[in-house]
């Protein structure tokens, strides 16, 4: 289902089961528009996801990890001062719309009590987050200002007074009762039944008035039918269904819906963080990572042009003694050609006198136009050498770039940090002179297997780098995709089971370029035999005496896998 009123009304349910009484004890911002609320409530920490994402917006119990930015953005700067301490005194849906708000006792300068609310509106492109001060409805910031010109209904700014969005004048089920709509709707034709819903309630999408209309249309007691579905939305049991053709939708409950599988879950929490991993994530990566996927493009379109030029100058330098032949019997028979000629022939004793059209350059003689031809000739010789060892560079920039290109592919929102300062560090992008803290890089992922072992995925080459070179034992066993980019992966073990090697090797298959195939080889072998040639880029090793496992990646066996943070 979308996240429709409906949807709203049960999250707001679970969100008051869980959060409500607890204190705000940090406030975070890691996406542009995006905050987490970390509330302590019963000796336990609930991070509260709110997301103001054109596409994406919602509110939930997270535990898809992620990473602060260095410099803290204003708006989560403005939140702290005034949330973190306070005790989130309750959670309201208005109406049955998508509007949330979060009702908590601030202190202000003096030390006074006062009530603020942050209200969240999940409206699409105009989602959006604010913070305001219960008193006089004053907006004390938001994470998205709206310049005027841009909505002339009402006034999104700092310090203007907040006003709901204008009204739809539809009527709310969970006041109003639904006992009128069955009635009304069985006298109409099926195919209308959801439309008309739609139109007369507030807070339907699409799916969830099918979802009722289905139920109405069942065997026995209609309106007992309706009363029992609309209770469900308190009721609460998380399902996330599977389409035939892979596609992923959700429900505040089991309801009627043609699907090839159905998982439940037992928060709603869980399951949009089993939704919104792929989606949410890779939508996060691609703002965060648009100039390195730019410049990751760039350098490869450059190098791959200077390989084209490259062999193109060995394929003429094999050709370079016909240019020394030509320069010879020009220089034996230079009698021959005058100023003006474009092409001479000339018996060429190296093959048996068949004769030789050779091109000339009209305003120079039979000597001049041999000397050309020998400073060609020495020039290719002597640029092969050059042209083998740039040739060399130039593959190695090729398969570097390819390999960031797959790193971005799987790259979580942490990681695309780690590249943007690899790429620095390498002077492919210019650093920023303002931000002068170092740079700190993020942990590899980590994984548990079937029998507790714990295994290291590097998901960036100075993940790589600092997880196979540093972190790792001697002794602990190394796996990586055999010749195609991917990821570097450790098993902290000496001798793991043969489950344990099997469930990495397709950890190391999923997080590579490989990850949409079958049968992948994956090279493995202790973590001590692995050597990294002087001057190479990071992540780069060289190794020998490895053995080979061939794997199917399994992205359920990766989910699985994964320690919840």
């Amino acid at each position: 289902m979308p996240l429709d009123g409906l949807f709203t009304h049960a999250i707001v349910h679970e969100l008051n089961s869980l959060i409500v009484g607890g204190r705000i004890t940090k406030v975070h911002q890691p996406y542009s528009n995006e905050i987490v609320l970390v509330v302590r409530n019963n000796g336990q920490n609930y991070p509260l996801l709110l997301s103001a994402h054109p596409s994406y917006s919602r509110a939930q119990i997270t535990h898809i990890p992620y990473e602060n930015p260095q410099t803290a953005p204003n708006f989560v700067m403005f939140l702290r001062r005034y949330l973190e301490g306070a005790k989130l005194q309750k959670i309201e849906q208005i109406e049955n719309d998508r509007i949330i708000n979060f009702y908590v006792n601030a202190r202000d300068e003096l030390g006074d009590i006062q009530p603020i609310r942050l209200t969240l509106e999940m409206m699409g492109r105009h989602s959006n987050l604010f913070l305001v001060r219960e008193k006089d409805s004053r907006i004390l910031e938001l994470i998205k200002h709206v310049p005027a010109d841009q909505n002339r209904v009402r006034s999104l700014v700092p310090g203007a007074t907040y006003v709901l969005p204008p009204a739809q004048n539809l009527k709310n089920p969970f006041t109003a009762g639904i006992d009128s709509l069955a009635q009304m709707i069985l006298d109409m034709s099926y195919k209308d039944w959801a439309k008309h819903i739609q139109t007369t309630y507030q807070g339907f999408g699409r799916e969830s008035a099918e979802s009722l209309a289905r139920t109405i249309n069942q065997d026995g007691d209609h309106l007992a039918h309706a009363r029992e579905w609309l209770t469900r939305f308190d009721n609460l049991a998380p399902t996330l269904f599977t389409s035939d053709k892979g596609a992923l939708t959700y429900s505040a409950f089991n309801w009627l819906q043609d699907s090839v599988t159905q998982e439940s879950f037992p928060t709603l929490g869980e399951m949009l963080d089993a939704y919104y991993i792929g989606k949410a994530e890779r939508e996060r990566v691609n703002q965060q990572a648009g100039t390195l996927v730019r410049v990751v493009k760039n350098e490869l379109k450059k190098n791959i042009t200077k390989r084209k030029k490259l062999l193109k100058t060995l394929d003429e330098a094999e050709n370079a003694n016909d240019l020394k032949i030509k320069g010879d019997l020009l220089i034996t028979y230079p009698h021959l050609v005058h100023k003006g000629m474009t092409t001479v022939k000339i018996e060429n004793y190296y093959d048996n006198n068949n004769l030789l059209d050779i091109a000339l350059d009209p305003k120079l003689d039979g000597l001049k136009n041999a000397e050309k031809y020998f400073n060609k000739y020495r020039k290719l010789r002597t640029a092969v050498d050059y042209v083998n060892k740039q040739l060399s560079l130039t593959d190695n920039e090729i398969d570097y770039f390819n390999n960031i290109m797959a790193q971005l592919d799987v790259a979580s929102p942490k990681d695309v940090e780690d590249i943007r300062i690899e790429l620095t560090a390498e002077g492919y992008l210019r650093a920023n002179k303002k931000n002068k803290q170092k740079p700190k890089v993020s942990k590899p992922d980590k994984f548990e297997s079937s029998d507790g072992t714990l295994i290291e995925v590097g998901k960036n080459n100075l993940q790589n780098e600092r997880l196979s070179l540093k972190q790792a034992d001697r002794r602990d066993i190394w796996l990586h995709v055999q010749k195609i980019p991917g990821s570097h992966v450790i098993i902290h073990s000496a001798t793991p089971s043969d489950d344990t090697l099997l469930e990495a090797a397709k950890l190391a298959a999923y997080y590579s370029k490989a990850r949409d195939s079958a049968n992948v080889p994956v090279d493995y072998l202790p973590a001590g035999k692995l050597r990294k040639p002087n001057g190479s880029k990071p992540g780069f090793v060289i190794f020998e005496g490895q053995q080979t496992l061939y794997v199917t990646p399994d992205a359920t066996l990766v989910s699985q896998l994964k320690v919840k943070k």
